[in-house]
Formats: structure tokens, sequence, C-alpha cells
């Protein structure tokens, strides 16, 4: 099945693609330039650019000013992961219909289906309930989720992805298994950062306001039931608790570079894995030098957007070394999908 190949390759682009974009949109202050959802003050197709439709969408939603830019990003965002859900849809219906060609399970394509369909209902939810951190958060983490799955499906279809690369080194398989779940971990924390807007609550590095523990407020930083920059009491949120958040995530990175540092190096002593060895440690120290600017340089959106999808770049890597360490496991667990 010829299409099956470059289809996969263009969806996982998409997924990339839709995880940086929405983190510009995000960062660029923009994940409320439609009000309403599926469509744009009421356009489905393209935004109100004119004077006549930007005054019928005042009237329509006249809490909401119409900033066409804004609006633009929105939906530019929104086509892009419409189409990445129409290439997820084919991928399910192909991997159905050629399942003994293909010698693909089908179950990993129609779980990127249901997890498309909660994208959607997140999207639209981060819209109506004016971007409670929660839903945005979780929205991210669909986005990864549905980028880990198309890595899985196109990595499975190689036929080398199943021999693992000798020697194994022993002993790894944990250490990976570790470092991508704190990498997960972290891309959790980072997206509670964003999404509440504490990236700068700590604006001096490696301290943080001149501390290296200050005063954080952690019970209300990390209640899901809350709204943006609100407690559950409905108060303002206090410094207090996005400096923990940042902080957070800051320990976060810490372990994520101790585990997946020690990975990179272990990686880099066995010959055959030294290119995935470089590839992680790459990954990891442009990440952290990333995170860093962010601080030192007051969030520039170009470094923000780029911290984001480097941490889809770092997670891919992490992924396919743990595939590639426990390849054998994976060979059985394929040959029984096909059964």
């Amino acid at each position: 099945m010829r299409l099956y190949r470059p289809l996969l390759i263009l969806a996982t682009l998409l997924a990339l693609g839709v995880i940086s974009l929405g983190a510009y949109v995000r960062l660029s202050d923009a994940g409320l330039g439609c009000p309403d959802w599926p469509g744009c003050y009421g356009h489905l197709i393209g935004v109100p650019d004119t004077p006549h439709e930007q005054s019928a969408a005042q009237q329509a939603f006249p809490n909401n000013p119409v900033e066409t830019h804004k609006a633009w990003k929105e939906m530019i965002h929104r086509y892009l992961a419409g189409t990445l859900g129409l290439a997820i849809a084919l991928l399910a219906g192909l991997t159905w219909k050629h399942r003994r060609t293909l010698q693909q399970s089908p179950w990993p394509a129609t779980a990127l289906v249901v997890i498309i369909g909660l994208q959607a209902l997140l999207g639209m939810w981060t819209v109506t309930l004016q971007l409670k951190p929660v839903i945005v958060s979780a929205h991210l983490l669909g986005g990864m989720t549905t980028l880990s799955l198309l890595v899985w499906m196109l990595l499975s279809r190689n036929a080398t992805m199943h021999r693992p690369i000798e020697p194994n080194p022993s002993g790894l398989r944990l250490l990976a298994a570790l470092s991508l779940l704190a990498v997960v971990f972290q891309i959790a924390l980072g997206g509670w950062v964003s999404s509440n807007y504490a990236a700068l609550a700590c604006n001096d590095f490696p301290t943080c306001l001149g501390a290296w523990r200050p005063e954080m407020d952690f019970d209300t930083a990390f209640s899901l039931h809350r709204e943006l920059g609100r407690t559950t009491s409905g108060d303002f949120l206090p410094g207090s608790a996005l400096i923990a958040i940042h902080w957070s995530h800051r320990v976060g990175a810490l372990i994520v570079t101790l585990l997946a540092g020690s990975l990179a190096l272990a990686l880099l002593r066995h010959a055959p894995w030294r290119r995935w060895g470089r590839l992680l440690l790459s990954a990891l120290l442009i990440q952290i030098a990333l995170g860093i600017a962010n601080v030192m340089f007051f969030l520039p959106l170009s470094v923000a957007v780029a911290h984001n999808a480097g941490a889809a770049i770092l997670l891919t890597i992490s992924l396919a070394i743990n595939l590639k360490l426990w390849a054998r496991n994976s060979a059985k667990i394929h040959r029984l999908s096909r059964e």
C-alpha cells in the first residue's frame, strides 16, 4: 500500500506543526482570537475582514473586541488541526482495509481517531471555558499523545525497528523508561506553566527572585478546578502560586537533565548507539538553552515557540530510543497484534 507510509509521514509532520502552531497561538495571546467554535465570529471560512463584517461580529459578540490578526492565527491553527484529523481518519481506514497487506495493527490508528475527537472537544472547551488551565494543559498533552502514537506507528513500519542493535547495552532499559517518563511529566509541567502564564514568575536564573527556594503556594498552584488567574474561591491567583508552578518546572528540568543526560552518555559509550546518544544529548542541551533564554530574555515569542517544539522533538527521540532498547519485546507484541 504505497499511500500509507507517505500519509503517515505527513500526519506526523502535521502533528508537530499543530503543536508548534498551537504554542504560537497561545503565547501570542490569540487563544481567544475567535470567541466561538468551530467558526470564528460565525464564519466557518475566514474571519470578519471587512468593516461591515467586523461591525456585525462586534454586535454578535459585544464582550469580545474583533482583532483580525489574532482571529486568523486561531483559524489557521484550526484548519491545520482539521487537516491532521482528516489524515488520521484516512490512515485508520487504510489500516483496517489493508491490515493484512500492511501487517500493521489497526488499533493504534483507531485510538488516534478517538484522541482527535477528544482534542476537538478540548479545543472547543478551551474557547468556551475561557482558557481554563486544566483544559489548555490537557489539550497540549493530547497533542503530544497524538504525535507519540504517530511516531510509534512510523517506526514500527521500519523492519529494522524490531531487530535490536547489538550489543544491546545492559541495564539501560530502565534508565530509558525513567527518562521518557520524566520527559512526559516535564511536558505536563511545562503546559501548566504556559497555561497559567507563569513563565516569568521567576525572572532570574539560576535563582528565583534571588532565592534558591522562594516563598511558594503549592496547594493553590496545582489546584485543577479553577479559572485562569483565579483561585478556587474566585480570588486573584497569588504570585506565590505562580512561583511554585515555575519553580516546579525548573526542578523537573533538573530531573530530566540527570536522567536523559545519563542515558545519552551511556549510549555514547557503545559504538552502535552513538548516533542516538548524540541526538538525545543535542536535543537535551538545546532544550535547556531555550528554557534559560526564555527567562533571561523575558520570553521572546520565537524562543518560547521553539521551546515547545523542542519538547516534542525530545519526546520523539526518547520514545524512539525506548522502542529500540525494547525491540525484542516490541517484535513479539507486533507479531501478536497481527494475529
